[in-house]
């Protein structure tokens, strides 16, 4: 690369790496929203989460994105606690499910019919 473009590349201000940092978490949150949404449809795609690993070197929240962090956080929170409520939803329907069954399951039974 030259030094030309070396000079002219825009250096990621403290700001900026922040605000990249909360884009990558609403994405995930976004992500896991559409995918709650469409637990209730016919056809689920789910797509599995991307491995989380916190940024570093980003020291403290800018204060003018202090609203855009905690709207983030309320929608996490959101979530987490829809994931869990779809968790024990479907423990419920798998438990009643199996106490619908008209006869136990079917077991083996084995005859003596030399002896």
């Amino acid at each position: 690369m030259s030094a030309d473009l070396l000079l002219h590349r825009p250096v990621p201000t403290w700001e900026t790496a922040w605000s990249a940092a909360l884009a990558v978490l609403e994405l995930d949150v976004a992500q896991a929203e559409a995918q709650l949404a469409a637990a209730h449809t016919s056809a689920p795609v789910l797509t599995s989460p991307r491995a989380w690993a916190p940024p570093v070197g980003l020291g403290p929240l800018p204060a003018s994105l202090k609203t855009r962090a905690e709207a983030l956080l309320d929608r996490q929170i959101s979530v987490g606690r829809r994931i869990a409520e779809a968790a024990n939803l479907s423990r419920r329907q798998a438990a009643a499910a199996e106490g619908m069954r008209s006869r136990p399951p079917a077991v083996p039974v084995y005859l003596d019919t030399e002896g």
